[in-house]
């Protein structure tokens, strides 16, 4: 769902399902589709420069963690 685009997650009810099978699949179904992350994602507004700038600190400490990942496995 980005860029403005609006869909309903919708689960039918099978035949003998029981309700608690239709709730599971629709919890499977709502992570699938990221609905959550992208509200949590969109709570708040953030700047193109804030975007930016968390985006280069998740790269560092990205490769921080590749580098020490790295070194750790030299020593094994």
């Amino acid at each position: 769902m980005e860029g403005g685009e609006s869909s309903v997650t919708r689960v039918r009810l099978r035949d003998g399902e029981s309700p608690e099978g239709l709730l599971r699949r629709f919890r499977k179904k709502v992570t699938q589709d990221g609905v959550l992350s992208t509200v949590k994602r969109n709570r708040f507004f953030v700047s193109k420069s804030e975007q930016k700038r968390i985006a280069r600190r998740k790269a560092v400490r990205r490769e921080r963690r590749r580098l020490w990942r790295e070194e750790r496995g030299r020593y094994r």
